[in-house]
């Protein structure tokens, strides 16, 4: 494997949207979603390990999950997992992981990626990454992964990028925010419109660079402990500046501002696992169309729903079409899939009402 290769796996989203399998003290990452034997981070991590050097691929998630990481991969030593004591959004998490990575071998190049993506051809993922990679080896670019959009979503932010050119990492234009459905088919009918999937590949000194440039209190902010990272005064100086660093997106703060931006149309399958819906999308389906993971299923004029319940319960469903069906322990939730968006609203409902130890 190339030594110069990083991975920084972004494991610190909550994912209220899949309560009450997902909760602020077990979040959607640490779970199995599809019952296919691994969780969404360990399936990640594996994707990543094909081509990046175990040792070199970085966890990066809040303190309060550092056990569950080092408990789910056991590969990853504890100076691999990089704390946030706060909540600051992605831009600064970063910052962080790259001056440390700079420190370690200012050669690198890094990828960024979430940890509850599900992608199943793992070699187009590896290709795509790596030819990223070789651009931003030779230049000072930042490149990204986009979606060939299936539909008209909303839900997503697009890349617009250069029509007229004719390589295949092709240069941004510009990045737009999540569309209404009207702005949207017109994104899909323009055909130089890509789903934003929030993967990122850069090397290290550029990464640095578009902070110093873009970011300039952000960057000295955490220059500042250049000689402290990688040895034990880390944690000591992170905890005290950390909560300092502003709470912004890296698309704000280095991704909209860049000239330098370059992206490359996915070759493989992707979904974002965001809602219950994305989920039943994605599993294969009994002959009346119910998603199922972990139950036995009894299926009586119940069509198009998504069920998910502790390892062979027994679950007797008639009458139903279309609904989210999540027995967990303390919590049954019987929610129709048509207004999914409304469960992190039901979950605030939850918690006013009987506290926050079922959130």
């Amino acid at each position: 494997m190339n030594k110069n290769y990083y991975a920084v796996l972004m494991a610190g989203g909550v994912g209220s949207r899949f309560w009450p399998i997902s909760t602020t003290e077990y979040p959607k990452q640490f779970h199995d979603m599809l019952g296919t034997g691994d969780t969404l981070i360990q399936k990640t991590f594996k994707r990543l390990n094909k081509f990046v050097p175990t040792e070199n691929i970085l966890i990066l998630t809040n303190e309060r999950y550092n056990d569950l990481v080092l408990e789910q991969l056991p590969k990853v030593k504890q100076e691999q997992v990089v704390l946030e004591p706060a909540m600051r959004n992605t831009a600064p998490c970063i910052l962080y992981a790259a001056l440390k990575i700079q420190k370690m071998n200012p050669e690198g190049v890094m990828i960024v990626a979430p940890s509850d993506h599900w992608i199943e051809d793992e070699e187009a993922f590896a290709n795509d990454v790596t030819a990223c990679f070789e651009k931003c080896a030779k230049e000072e670019v930042l490149c990204t992964l986009g979606i060939k959009p299936t539909f008209p979503n909303t839900g997503f932010g697009y890349i617009e990028y250069d029509k007229t050119s004719e390589n295949q990492i092709k240069k941004v234009s510009q990045f737009r925010e999540k569309p209404d459905y009207e702005t949207a088919k017109d994104f899909l009918a323009q055909g130089n419109f890509l789903w934003n999937a929030g993967i990122f590949m850069w090397s290290v000194n550029t990464i640095v660079n578009a902070f110093k440039n873009y970011q300039p209190e952000q960057y000295e902010l955490f220059k500042a402990g250049l000689s402290f990272y990688n040895n034990e005064a880390e944690s000591g100086f992170i905890a005290e500046q950390y909560p300092k660093a502003e709470n912004i997106s890296i698309d704000y703060a280095i991704l909209e501002q860049s000239k330098s931006i370059f992206v490359l149309e996915a070759t493989f399958d992707w979904n974002d696992l965001g809602t219950w819906g994305s989920l039943f999308d994605k599993l294969d389906k009994d002959k009346s169309g119910n998603a199922i993971v972990n139950a036995k299923v009894l299926a009586e004029d119940a069509h198009g729903n998504m069920i998910r319940s502790p390892k062979d319960k027994i679950v007797v469903v008639d009458g139903l079409k279309d609904y989210i069906i999540v027995d967990k322990e303390e919590v049954l939730l019987i929610y129709p899939k048509s207004k999914e968006q409304d469960i992190k609203k039901v979950l605030l409902k939850v918690k006013d009402a009987f506290g926050n130890n079922y959130a």
